[in-house]
């Protein structure tokens, strides 16, 4: 897998749009829409909708992804140990 950011193209709100996203991080956000039975591109929308005006997408994505699998470690029990 790639550790650099690579340019993958989204559509949000009928526009095209790029995003650099590192292999892991973009597989594991197809793989959360893909659990919620959701469009990639309707989920980036969600997520665009909600960033703050200064937070760029890519890192809103980012934050997404590590929210939901955090959400999902608290919600089984898994804590990372100091």
């Amino acid at each position: 897998m790639s550790a650099r950011p690579v340019k993958r193209s989204l559509t949000l709100q009928g526009h095209r749009t790029s995003v650099s996203l590192e292999d892991d991080f973009w597989h594991a956000f197809r793989d959360i829409a893909q659990e919620q039975g959701r469009a990639l591109n309707a989920l980036a929308a969600e997520i665009d909708a909600a960033r703050d005006s200064e937070t760029g997408l890519a890192s809103a994505i980012r934050a997404y992804v590590l929210a939901h699998y955090r959400a999902r470690a608290r919600a089984t029990g898994v804590t990372a140990k100091p």
